[in-house]
């Protein structure tokens, strides 16, 4: 077509080749400014800038390969059956079936190779194993990813990883060092493949023989002909429940109940590991606890373990200028589709707020404002007299909104999208009625506690610590600073490795503190978020539901007690059973009557 740019030509070229190389005609692919992933047949791969340099265009490419050689070479079933329980055998095991499909899939092809090679070295740079500094900081899973990778296809180490790499390399080789040579013969064999995968982790001691043995063919493990299958699940599942990361829990969360054991385990892992300040892995995407709860204890008692490393940044601190660019590009191109949903929300927010700012008029008044819609009377009968007005004002007033804007590792891809442009549609429509806006954003530092937990850790791990991460709240947008020249700062919520966990209760009470100093008459305070807090670090050290009644107490007392008004929208995640004035939308083109209704009500309450 006449009006597509490069960067659409190119889109349609890499979907074509995605589907040939996956040899799956329904692949689809689209642009994505945070993490890559691949949902089925549904890929999202990084956004090239618009002159598609070569280095950009290369990475983009290496996502699709590597999606597509997982269609066509990787069986998840088969995979998922033999899977280790320990969670570092777990990720290596993941790590080397990556490292199998995608070399399949670049042997004799050098074009296919120099694309994965160009998303294993973006994936490296997030990786931890590019910042490590110490042995216990390297990421066994990469580390012997990476290894095996250079064995199987001869392609170095990235640069960024040499150093971490370097580190285990020793132990690594020493150990299972016969393991490759074995795997480099069973490429094309994925069961064959998984069973040598097994052998080099128990080389490695990062799993048991008793947990991880692949279930026998023949039958000769079991004497009970029926019910194989059934038994092999049971198996398995009792492998899980001795893993030593379980084990394990029983120190890091004393007197806590059993209903959180998936913030448990993730907290092991990380015990086990050593890695609390991870950067933002899938494996470590926080899963939100949807637990009833009621009354908020009277004796409830909620406190920081420390606040020495919690900041409060500008959004420009955290991005250089030229990214920051990028990824506002990107969040205008979400947009595109939806200038008819900006446009009407626009005109009929300010519609609706103008109406409360009209004044009104007093007639037949003996002075004032010639009145023009009764000169017809005096043209008729002369006698009349000239007829005024004057002009009433009704009391309006000041107001200031501030958008608090979720940005925990749950939002990423499409809800952290549909919040981005829900503060910018915001943003430029209460400016041009004349409300300020400021917009703020929360979120923790590192994945896992960060510094906040080696402190704890190194004074002895006290019990009962309270909050036990880093926090960090961003400000987007301040209430006095025009949207000109704020609105690039959006982009940054596009950012990978941005987006980690969330303490809503602690960034209500900023935020909330941030309003009660301003001069405005009206406050108000819009929540945009996807449900409960979640920080692993935190609740597996304290009582159940820590974070989330905290967040219920900050609420009540704002909503009974303060002159601030409150309100929500969620996004994807009801947000009711929180806050008593709420809505929850689903997509971007429910904004335009949500928010209208939501800001409307607000601003008619006085």
């Amino acid at each position: 077509m006449a009006d597509e740019t490069p960067l659409d030509r190119f889109k349609h070229a890499l979907t074509g080749a995605s589907r040939a190389l996956a040899h799956e005609p329904e692949v689809e692919v689209a642009w994505s400014a945070d993490a890559p992933a691949a949902r089925g047949k549904n890929f999202r791969v990084p956004l090239p800038g618009r002159t598609l340099p070569p280095d950009q265009a290369r990475e983009a490419r290496g996502f699709a390969d590597s999606f597509a050689l997982r269609l066509r070479y990787h069986d998840e079933a088969l995979h998922m059956r033999a899977m280790p329980p320990e969670p570092t055998a777990r990720a290596c095991y993941d790590m080397v079936e990556q490292v199998r499909y995608e070399a399949l899939g670049g042997e004799g092809y050098s074009g296919i190779r120099a694309n994965l090679d160009a998303a294993t070295s973006v994936r490296t740079a997030a990786d931890p194993i590019a910042r490590a500094s110490r042995t216990e900081d390297v990421p066994v899973a990469t580390a012997l990813g990476l290894i095996l990778r250079e064995k199987l296809t001869g392609q170095p180490v990235p640069e960024r990883a040499a150093a971490g790499v370097g580190m285990l390399r020793g132990w690594i080789e020493e150990r299972a060092g016969g393991d490759f040579d074995a795997l480099a013969r069973s490429l094309d064999d994925q069961k064959a493949f998984q069973g040598l995968t097994l052998d080099l982790l128990r080389h490695l001691d990062l799993t048991l023989p008793e947990d991880t043995d692949q279930p026998s063919d023949d039958g000769d493990e079991g004497e009970e002909p029926e019910g194989e299958d059934q038994d092999e699940g049971e198996d398995e599942n009792e492998g899980e429940g001795q893993s030593p990361s379980t084990e394990m829990a029983g120190e890091l969360t004393e007197g806590d109940d059993a209903g959180e054991s998936d913030t448990d385990m993730r907290s092991d892992e990380e015990a086990a590991d050593g890695e609390p300040g991870d950067e933002g892995e899938e494996g470590m995407m926080p899963v939100r606890p949807n637990r009833p709860w009621t009354d908020i204890p009277d004796g409830f008692d909620y406190k920081p373990w420390t606040t020495r490393f919690d900041e409060v940044v500008e959004a420009p601190e955290l991005c250089d200028p030229e990214e920051l660019d990028r990824l506002r590009a990107y969040l205008d191109s979400q947009l595109t589709g939806l200038q008819g949903v900006v446009t009407r929300l626009a005109n009929r927010l300010q519609r609706r707020l103008m109406a409360q700012q009209n004044r009104s008029w007093d007639f037949d008044q003996e002075e004032g404002l010639l009145d023009a819609a009764r000169l017809a009377r005096v043209v008729i009968s002369p006698g009349h007299s000239l007829s005024y007005k004057i002009e009433r004002d009704i009391e309006f007033k000041d107001t200031v909104v501030t958008l608090l804007i979720d940005n925990s590792g749950s939002m990423r891809g499409r809800p952290i999208s549909i919040a981005a442009i829900s503060a910018d549609i915001l943003g430029r429509t209460l400016e041009r009625v004349g409300v300020k806006t400021e917009v703020l954003g929360f979120t923790t530092r590192a994945w896992k506690g960060g510094q906040s937990r080696e402190a704890w850790l190194s004074e002895g791990k006290p019990a009962q610590p309270g909050r036990l991460n880093d926090l960090r709240h961003i400000v987007y947008k301040r209430a006095d600073e025009p949207w000109r020249r704020a609105r690039r700062n959006l982009g940054l919520m596009m950012r990978e490795g941005l987006l980690k966990e969330n303490i809503d209760g602690e960034a209500l009470l900023w935020a909330h503190e941030r309003l009660l100093a301003r001069p405005e008459d009206r406050r108000i305070l819009m929540v945009i978020s996807d449900g409960a807090p979640v920080d692993d670090s935190t609740l597996s050290v304290n009582s159940a539901g820590y974070l989330e009644q905290h967040l219920r107490k900050v609420i009540d007392w704002i909503e009974k007690q303060s002159p601030v008004q409150l309100a929500a929208i969620g996004i994807g995640h009801d947000v009711t059973r929180y806050y008593r004035r709420s809505v929850t939308i689903m997509d971007v083109e429910q904004l335009g009557g949500t928010i209208t209704e939501q800001l409307a009500e607000l601003f008619e309450v006085d």
